[in-house]
């Protein structure tokens, strides 16, 4: 498959190495047109290369947004049509500046960035684990319950489905927690699966319990 990466920062890089490694293709780019990742492009060998955002969003079946959430409306939505495009940003006032409808609960920051990206299908994911975690705890030698969780949240199962697909590829479990609206709210910082380090089946046991 051919992912694009928008951001190469600790999630986009380490999730770039995850993806090469489990025979995929990736377009890494950054605000800079790609300039400045010629370091991780050499490690990462011949199924990697820099490029544009926009560049990246097309060349990808299926696109991962790591940038501050802040910065999501600068997105090309017409590069994204019809693409599933992992969300992994999280809302922090202090760096990306207030949103009223965010203070105020009445939506998400994915529902925003996927408002702004009409025509993407977006999941939320990989915005709950620490990147550090994410660079060393994939096995795929394990049972799915046993491996270490990645949350997800979306309204297109298939969308999902194939997500979740390349997260047991990387050698983790996808743990579904619902639609972008209530799903992704209990993604979000503050909650009780934010940072959390753990199994898939104890994933499951802080879902049921929020």
């Amino acid at each position: 498959m051919k992912i694009g990466i928008i951001g190469s920062g600790n999630i986009g890089a380490t999730a770039a190495r995850l993806f090469v490694g489990a025979g995929h293709e990736v377009a890494l780019s950054n605000s800079r047109g790609g300039q400045g990742l010629e370091d991780l492009v050499g490690e990462l060998g011949s199924k990697a290369h820099a490029t544009t955002i926009e560049d990246a969003a097309r060349f990808g079946d299926m696109v991962l947004i790591a940038i501050p959430f802040g910065k999501f409306s600068t997105l090309p939505a017409d590069a994204f049509k019809g693409k599933v495009v992992i969300d992994t940003g999280n809302y922090y006032p202090e760096r990306d500046g207030k949103f009223a409808e965010l203070d105020k609960d009445e939506t998400t920051s994915s529902e925003l960035v996927s408002s702004h990206l009409k025509e993407a299908r977006l999941v939320k994911g990989f915005n709950t684990i620490y990147f550090k975690h994410l660079a060393t705890q994939g096995d795929s030698s394990k049972s799915l319950e046993e491996r270490r969780a990645i949350f997800i949240a979306g309204d297109d199962s298939k969308a999902k489905e194939i997500v979740a697909r390349l997260i047991e590829e990387i050698g983790f479990a996808a743990v579904d927690s619902g639609f972008l609206h209530e799903g992704g709210r209990g993604q979000q910082p503050g909650t009780a699966v934010y940072n959390k380090d753990v199994t898939a089946k104890q994933a499951a046991a802080l879902l049921s319990a929020d």
